[in-house]
């Protein structure tokens, strides 16, 4: 296909010669911009005729803006409702805390209505029609708030939780030598060496030179020394005014200053100062004063050694009976 351009005086012409690629080129560039003019019209015409309300186009633009708004509003229900479920289920999963609270209150020595939900403060209360969205706001901001006053709660409760079994780990109740043989107990007896009636201050282990000898109790070495009457003596503190004390070993391991875990191994059996034979000297002592061991070591078998420790922990000791000071110093035998 040949063009042919001239002026109007047909002076100078020109000629434009079109193949076919060209033309159909050509030929959808000029259907581009019919379509985008026509669309330019349209739009121009549909605001204007909007803008001022002529009878057709007005109803027009009335019908599509009524169709979407009627779908957005119910996108936003179907969404509102679908929050309003997950917020029903978030509230009986605060009302399941709420119950596993009062039963870890009783384990934390908390008081059980410290968890619960108290008047005034309100739990959630969702109606069964389809909540607004200021009411869902509402009903999420006080979800929130619940939340948080029970994660405080629980952070309450594991602190005590852990501060009890602190304390129980510190409470003297694991028996010092595995082999378990128990000789002499606490109490008045007839000395061996000198036939005479003594206060036994602590229990008597009998077991072969070199038995590990083991802490009761997680604390600090406050004494590591040799004694005429104890022999290689370790006291151990462990706080509370609570201290053990373990005589006649062979070997002693850990020195003043150590921090002990319960159950680490401090010293061996053995058979120094005064004693008849290879055996542990195991003593108590609560502010100075010895106590029966064997009621700390029955507690540690029972679930008795949290309050055990909680006794210990407002300074309540058992009173001995008076020992003239020649039977305490055969007292460790």
């Amino acid at each position: 296909m040949q063009i042919i351009i001239t002026d109007a005086w047909m002076a100078r012409s020109k000629a434009i010669h079109l193949s076919g690629a060209r033309l159909l080129l050509a030929g959808v560039l000029g259907a581009f911009l019919l379509v985008f003019m026509s669309l330019g019209m349209y739009h121009w015409v549909f605001l204007k005729g909007a803008r001022e309300g002529w009878p057709v186009v007005g109803s027009l633009v009335r019908l599509v803006v009524k169709d979407e708004f009627e779908q957005r509003d119910r996108f936003m229900r179907e969404n509102l409702d679908l929050l309003a479920r997950r917020l029903g289920e978030m509230q009986a999963k605060l009302t399941q805390l709420e119950s596993l609270g009062e039963r870890v209150s009783g384990l934390a020595g908390m008081n059980p209505a410290e968890i619960r939900i108290k008047p005034g403060q309100g739990g959630l209360s969702i109606p069964g029609r389809s909540l607004t969205l200021q009411e869902l706001e509402g009903h999420l901001d006080r979800l929130d708030a619940l939340a948080r006053q029970r994660a405080d709660w629980f952070t309450v409760a594991e602190t005590r939780l852990f501060d009890q079994k602190v304390k129980t780990m510190l409470v003297p109740t694991r028996q010092p030598v595995v082999s378990g043989n128990l000789g002499s107990l606490f109490g008045w007896r007839i000395d061996p060496l000198t036939g005479t009636s003594a206060l036994h201050t602590g229990l008597d282990y009998p077991a072969e030179v070199g038995t590990p000898i083991l802490a009761a109790a997680g604390g600090v070495v406050v004494v590591q020394e040799f004694s005429p009457q104890y022999g290689n003596m370790v006291e151990i503190d462990h706080g509370n005014d609570l201290i053990t004390r373990y005589a006649h070993a062979s070997r002693v391991l850990v020195r003043v200053g150590d921090l002990i875990r319960v159950g680490q191994k401090i010293a061996e059996v053995g058979n120094t100062g005064r004693s008849t034979g290879p055996h542990l000297h195991f003593e108590v002592l609560v502010q100075g004063v010895p106590q029966d061991p064997m009621k700390f070591l029955d507690a540690g078998r029972r679930p008795s050694a949290p309050a055990l420790a909680s006794g210990l922990a407002t300074n309540q000791t058992v009173a001995l009976p008076a020992a003239s000071s020649a039977a305490r110093a055969t007292a460790q035998r």
